[in-house]
């Protein structure tokens, strides 16, 4: 039988590898494991990435699967979706994960100083309405400046044209050195990359859609005034699934 919303949170209170510290908690309370995820959880040095806006999970243990000296931390709001990686993850015995439930607007309260090397964005919302909520937006990048090691890699995944071109614009205004780059992964030489074979359920559905896939990697230097774009981009024409409708405009599913 299916869990419902309920089950599923009382699970992933009773879960060693998930930490969750929504806004109204962290307000009250510290994380004092920021800093200090090497030696407090993982017990080991390895690098650590984070997964921001990790959904089901797929990604963040898909990763945690494939390289096994790497530590990766997925983090989320939406605990009910999150339970299913986390849940995977701990029936497969992985002990280079954890989950970390949050509001991603507070995300630098929970790792130290050139804490994490890289960050993966993948298939985030591209919130066209509102700059300052854009995973790529200059308002997150000086947060991830906190935690990120110097030069430290962004990873961007997406289905959306408007979050590709945003991102492209703002790494081009800044002059943020962009690692690869590609506008159809799955018909590029970076297709059987193992970093970026793994397809979530979404991905997956896009894919069946037509829809392409936008890889863009780029790093993330610590010094620098960051500006945003003043470029008007074309919306989206589509609605993405499980998600608001993305332009201002009626469109069709």
């Amino acid at each position: 039988m299916a869990k419902n919303k309920l089950e599923k949170f009382a699970d992933m209170r009773s879960y060693p590898h998930v930490f969750e510290y929504p806004c109204s908690v962290v307000d009250d309370v510290s994380f004092e494991m920021k800093g200090s995820w090497n030696k407090t959880f993982f017990k080991n040095d390895n690098p650590i990435v984070v997964e921001l806006g990790c959904g089901r999970g797929e990604y963040a243990v898909g990763l945690a699967q494939y390289f096994p000296s790497i530590n990766f931390i997925g983090v989320d709001i939406k605990g009910s979706r999150m339970w299913t990686g986390a849940t995977e993850a701990l029936e497969k015995g992985l002990k280079n994960v954890a989950f970390l439930r949050t509001n991603i607007e507070i995300i630098d309260r929970f790792f130290g100083t050139d804490e994490v090397s890289e960050i993966w964005l993948t298939f985030s919302d591209p919130q066209m309405k509102k700059v300052r909520k854009r995973l790529t937006s200059t308002y997150f990048m000086e947060r991830y400046r906190h935690f990120l090691q110097p030069n430290g890699l962004v990873h961007l995944k997406t289905d959306s044209p408007f979050m590709f071109t945003y991102t492209k614009l703002m790494l081009e205004k800044n002059k943020l050195p962009i690692q690869m780059i590609t506008e159809d992964l799955y018909h590029s030489e970076l297709e059987n990359d193992p970093l970026l074979a793994i397809r979530t359920y979404y991905e997956q559905q896009w894919l069946d859609r037509g829809l392409s896939i936008k890889y863009i990697q780029f790093k993330l230097p610590t010094e620098g005034t960051l500006v945003e774009p003043e470029v008007d981009i074309e919306l989206d024409s589509y609605r993405s699934y499980n998600r608001s409708k993305r332009s201002g405009s009626e469109t069709s599913k």
